[in-house]
């Protein structure tokens, strides 16, 4: 007896859905059922997931958008869920170090081994208090205006318009910035905050140093005011530590905070980016930490996903 799966494609990812037949055909050859659902304009994810219970497990092929709403959408619910990489730059796909080859994407699916791993919730604390879900991170201030930029270029460029987009931002806003982490309260002068559950970047590059997306934790980044380019030597203190060359050293133009919960205040609005999409909310924002929320197939262990 063949095993379903639900397959949910967004036909608007930037790569397109032209590897997705083959991948279907993976499936059926491995004996999987697969039931495909088209994400249209107006549509919300988790309409298409009412019934996910019903599959062994459900596939999302889209941008880490559209795979961090699937996620919020699934929460809780036991159901093992694959990134598909169709977007731009894929990142939750690159941590869960997904290739994007059918028949390996296929073959992932197929031995069902998972990994269950925190998400974050965003609240924003405007009108109506609408709530957001994210895998890898949420963030405000120059992180946001980067993708802002890189937004025009990503058909072009690709994953290079997000290196156009922090060419822009060389000389960022700075604000005066107000978290709360936990009930403690920091204020702070930053170009940007950023609240990561994930803690790669592109190119497997870490965001920074102990951030695990399975210790119950949110790690709060502050990059305070300051050229962009000052993020350089922490990256590389990132890059040194993650090859074991040193020490892990954060330099003096970053900042990192722990919190199950932190609530961001500005004091000038800046808009928001979740998991690289740019929203019209803005600031205030509350974010927190659902732990062990959503099952994540990945060829992956618990301790490779740790920076």
């Amino acid at each position: 007896m063949s095993q379903p799966i639900l397959l949910i494609y967004n036909p608007s990812s930037g790569k397109g859905q032209s590897q997705l037949p083959g991948f279907i055909r993976e499936l059926e050859r491995l004996g999987r059922t697969v039931t495909a659902r088209e994400l249209g304009e107006g549509v919300r994810i988790a309409t298409l997931l009412t019934d996910a219970e019903r599959f062994e497990g459900v596939v999302v092929a889209g941008g880490d958008g559209t795979v961090s709403s699937a996620a919020y959408a699934l929460k809780y619910r036991q159901v093992p869920l694959l990134a598909y990489p169709a977007g731009t730059a894929n990142l939750i796909a690159q941590n869960l170090r997904l290739e994007e080859k059918p028949a390996e994407l296929a073959a992932v699916v197929a031995k069902g081994r998972t990994l269950t791993l925190d998400i974050g919730e965003l609240e924003v604390l405007g009108e109506g208090r609408q709530k957001h879900g994210f895998v890898i991170l949420a963030g405000a201030g120059a992180d946001a205006a980067m993708i802002r930029d890189a937004e025009e270029l990503k058909g072009k460029f690709g994953v290079m318009a997000y290196v156009v987009g922090v060419l822009k931002q060389l000389q960022p806003k700075s604000s005066e910035f107000q978290l709360t982490l936990d009930g403690r309260v920091i204020t702070q002068e930053a170009v940007t905050v950023m609240v990561a559950n994930f803690g790669m970047a592109n190119y497997r590059l870490p965001i920074a140093s102990d951030i695990s997306p399975s210790d119950g934790q949110l790690t709060v980044v502050v990059l305070k005011a300051g050229n962009l380019l000052h993020l350089l030597p922490n990256l590389l203190d990132s890059v040194r530590a993650r090859l074991n060359f040193s020490e892990w050293g954060l330099g003096k133009n970053m900042d990192i905070y722990q919190a199950r919960e932190v609530m961001v205040r500005a004091a000038d609005p800046f808009p928001l980016q979740y998991d690289g999409e740019l929203h019209t909310e803005t600031t205030p924002f509350t974010a927190r930490v659902l732990p062990g929320a959503v099952q994540f197939l990945t060829p992956l262990r618990q301790q490779d996903l740790n920076t």
